[in-house]
């Protein structure tokens, strides 16, 4: 991969830089079309870091060529596109905007210190974003918004720039207007709101840079009065607002200085009008990208602790501090294996290092506790799917290492006589399940092996083995997520299929019941004997199993009556109706007979089983389906259809409340059976336009419907 070239032509040298503040982490979001990928590919093309800018849709971008981004159309990982501008180096990162990737957009968001909105001049925006704009605000992120797609027929700036006003809210200003042809629909220009001046790309790019037309100057005084007002508002210079109201002219100068503190602190957000396409508005949002936005400098780092918990000093981004770095991301590539992004937050990063390499851990996920020492061979400067080799990588920036035995996403790389751990990341819980099943023992044995890869590198992806079902169940975020694991896997050299997931029930008896076990068997002059009589007794919903042993007179000796308990266990195990465990019931052997020569403990084992299936006969047998308790967060203007929805899933709604975060959604408390909840990750999504979400937890079993149990009994004695 380091050597390999891409189909767009070479590349630039691999910027390096020896000093944090001159580096910029910014990461792109936005929703999926709204033209992300494109735009870092025009920067980067502008800039002259490629030759020229690619396509998502035919794999060649830089960026994102891979295939499953090619056959899906949109990009399917995170991927970081460094570029230099005026001596500072910009690492883009680029995230999907396809809510089932979020894992890629939670990675580019740790590794950034500033976040650039993307929002299309013909779609708008989606729930989603809005939400991520809330969080991004919650922790202080510095934002800004880029307005794309301005080349479409259906483009339209004004309306678009009301709604990101409306979303977004207050201290949303653009820094630019549009300026269009004379055909009165195609943008061929800014208007410089603070520099009063035209950027003409008519002939090209860079711009043109002239007076105004006189026609062009009440729209600039229109909205540059507006924009100064909030500028100065924002200004550490108390009497700056004083003078500006009392007509004095403030020099651009100090207007733009405070402009680019205020973008810094996350206080003030510009939007930029651009075009990938005709270049408009490039330069514009490249300055942004190097002024307005913070050097790691200026941001403050996660919490770190010693590998066993024990509190640290607070980190700084200080080329010559301890090396702290962590892994932001990790992927599998056909040429080199493993490949790791990695943000450096202290120290410098350098090859031939022996690092300790620690992880906070997600059993239940795949992802084990782990701490080990690891020489890193070779450092690259990463470019989308190329690696270019570097001599280092100091405090603030962004690299990657290849190779790792060790490294997975989250993980902290530390020195070796001071191994520390950064604070772990929210990763939202994947709630689709998908049963794969491997073709071959072959395959079986590959799939081991190309599954671990792969959950080590994404931890919104969860590896369950599950018992009960005897199903291998991966839990994805969404379809599109799936078939990209799928699709992976397939690439790996597996052959895998699906089948429908299966939950698992539990059966248990509805009323008292008695049940006669006889095993008599003569063969090849040898026999077995065993007869038992039970009484079978529900209790109450999760108290288990009890065993009473009655037997008086020496019906069945002492040594026979754990063997008649294990029988009644193994078919408890294997079950009654519908071949799931039976639960919650009280078994007491109270009569049986005995042969002095032919009884055996497998006899009695037998005789046991075939008591309890007696009794099953005799009696009851009930289903029980697990019930969860879901909490789900969805916006006000959706709680009706979500209710009515989970009435028709047979949920049990116990009420709403306000969310804590406000926003105007609110949080729906209900119980729903698990069956029910199978694609709810699907179907929530669409029903809510994206915005909704949830969480889910195991209750209870309850008894399943008549109608639903017959379907499971038909189900299990066609296939028996």
């Amino acid at each position: 991969m380091a050597q390999k070239a891409t189909q767009m032509g070479g590349t630039g040298p691999a910027p390096v830089v020896d000093a944090p503040e001159k580096v910029r982490n910014v990461v792109l979001v936005g929703h999926s079309g709204a033209g992300k990928t494109t735009l870092v590919e025009a920067l980067l093309a502008v800039t002259g870091t490629i030759s020229r800018a690619g396509s998502v849709s035919d794999g060649t971008t830089v960026t994102d060529n891979d295939p499953a981004a090619v056959r899906q159309q949109r990009s399917v990982s995170l991927a970081c596109a460094p570029l230099m501008h005026d001596g500072i180096k910009v690492n883009l990162l680029d995230t999907p905007g396809y809510a089932d990737f979020v894992g890629e957009l939670r990675a580019g968001l740790r590794a950034a210190d500033a976040a650039l909105f993307v929002v299309s001049a013909t779609d708008g925006m989606d729930a989603a974003t809005a939400m991520l704009w809330e969080e991004c605000a919650a922790v202080g992120m510095p934002r800004a918004v880029a307005i794309a797609r301005l080349d479409h027929p259906r483009a339209d700036f004004d309306e678009t720039l009301q709604q990101c006003r409306d979303v977004f809210g207050d201290g949303v200003h653009p820094l630019y207007q549009p300026m269009l042809a004379d055909d009165g629909q195609s943008v061929v220009g800014l208007m410089g709101l603070i520099t009063q001046r035209i950027f003409d790309y008519s002939s090209g790019y860079p711009p043109a840079v002239r007076e105004p037309d006189p026609e062009h100057l009440p729209i600039i005084a229109d909205a540059r009065n507006a924009l100064l007002e909030d500028i100065i508002a924002e200004s550490e210079d108390e009497t700056l607002m004083e003078r500006y109201l009392a007509g004095e002219q403030i020099e651009d100068s100090v207007i733009i200085e405070d402009l680019e503190k205020a973008v810094a602190r996350g206080s003030f957000y510009p939007v930029i009008p651009v075009c990938a396409q005709t270049k408009v508005g490039l330069d514009a949002l490249l300055e942004v990208l190097t002024r307005a936005f913070p050097s790691p400098l200026e941001r403050e780092l996660p919490p770190v602790s010693g590998v066993d918990g024990s509190p640290r000093e607070p980190l700084r981004c200080d080329p010559a501090g301890p090396l702290v770095a962590e892994v932001v991301k990790t992927t599998m590539d056909a040429y080199v294996g493993r490949v790791s992004l990695v943000r450096v937050f202290s120290g410098t990063l350098r090859p031939e290092m022996t690092v300790h390499v620690s992880g906070h851990g997600l059993a239940e996920r795949g992802h084990p506790d782990h701490d080990a020492d690891e020489r890193i061979a070779h450092l690259y400067s990463p470019l989308g799917s190329q690696l270019r080799e570097v001599a280092y990588a100091v405090a603030g920036d962004i690299c990657a290492i290849t190779k790792s035995n060790t490294a997975e996403t989250g993980d902290t790389l530390s020195t070796k006589d001071n191994p520390l751990l950064v604070g772990a990341w929210e990763m939202p819980e994947p709630l689709l399940p998908v049963a794969i099943v491997a073709k071959t023992r072959s395959d079986e044995d590959a799939l081991a092996k190309n599954l671990g890869r792969l959950v080590a590198g994404d931890p919104t992806l969860r590896l369950e083995r599950n018992a009960e079902t005897r199903q291998l169940v991966l839990w994805c975020m969404g379809e599109a997520h799936a078939d990209v694991v799928l699709e992976r896997l397939r690439a790996g050299g597996v052959d895998i299929g699906t089948e429908p997931v299966r939950v698992a029930l539990r059966e248990t008896f509805v009323a008292p019941s008695k049940g006669h076990g006889r095993h008599v068997k003569q063969s090849g002059g040898h026999g077995q004997y065993g007869v038992c009589d039970i009484e079978v007794e529900p209790l109450p919903r999760g108290a288990g199993f009890e065993f009473v042993d009655r037997i008086v007179g020496g019906a069945i000796p002492n040594n026979y009556i754990p063997s008649v308990e294990k029988g009644v266990r193994a078919q408890m195990e294997k079950g009654l109706v519908s071949g799931n465990p039976v639960v919650d019931l009280r078994v007491t052997l109270f009569d049986g007979k005995a042969h002095s020569v032919d009884s055996s403990d497998a006899a009695f084992q037998i005789a046991g089983a075939l008591a309890l299936k007696d009794a099953a006969e005799k009696g009851q047998v009930q289903i029980l389906e697990p019930v969860d308790d879901v909490v789900i967060r969805v916006p006000d203007a959706f709680v009706g259809a979500v209710m009515s929805d989970l009435s028709g899933r047979r949920g049990r709604v116990l009420g709403t409340e306000p969310d804590p975060a406000g926003h105007e959604r609110t949080l729906v408390r209900a119980e729903v059976p698990a069956l029910e909840l199978v694609r709810y990750a699907v179907e929530l999504r669409q029903m809510t336009s994206g915005a909704g979400t949830f969480t889910r937890s195991f209750n209870r079993y309850d008894p399943m419907p008549a109608h639903l149990a017959d379907a499971v009994r038909k189900e299990y004695a066609a296939a028996h």
